[in-house]
């Protein structure tokens, strides 16, 4: 979850200007989903990967798509510790509405890039790649290289 409250309202009124954010901020503001099916797509060859979806109750801001492998997630900051990722997540949107709380919900794979798929869901509604100003699947392809697979990748890093 990235808090920006005007950064949203300005990218979601101006296509071109949110494709342009920096990376992060792109995965972070609107299409993590699409982040997190091109880590599926790309590191989940024996299917133990889930994408799961903060879904803020009460109507407040914050919803949010991950990938799970267990004990680690992925989102655009990389690899974090599943508890503390979710520690964190909680305690920094309490932080902004307090009493802020979240259903975990896991997905198919198939929601993340699926408009009407996704609309299955209540509350969910997710873009598919090419509704943004340009194909957004490339674009996270790319922003992926800068990571290791899930079983490559050192037993602690610095998020977690």
């Amino acid at each position: 979850m990235y808090i920006s409250p005007a950064l949203r309202t300005i990218a979601r009124a101006d296509p071109a200007m949110r494709w342009h954010l920096p990376d992060r901020v792109f995965f972070a503001c609107g299409a993590c989903h699409i982040l997190a099916h091109a880590f599926i797509e790309r590191f989940d060859a024996t299917g133990d990967l889930t994408p799961m979806w903060l879904h803020p109750k009460n109507d407040l801001p914050g919803n949010h798509i991950i990938v799970s492998g267990g004990d680690w997630v992925f989102d655009y900051h990389g690899y974090s510790n599943h508890k503390r990722f979710m520690d964190h997540c909680f305690r920094r949107a309490r932080q902004r509405w307090p009493g802020w709380d979240a259903d975990i919900i896991p997905l198919p794979r198939d929601v993340l890039i699926s408009e009407p798929k996704s609309r299955e869901f209540d509350g969910l509604w997710l873009r598919e790649p090419q509704q943004f100003l340009h194909d957004a699947l490339p674009r996270a392809r790319r922003f992926l290289d800068r990571f290791s697979s899930p079983q490559r990748r050192p037993s602690q890093s610095a998020s977690e």
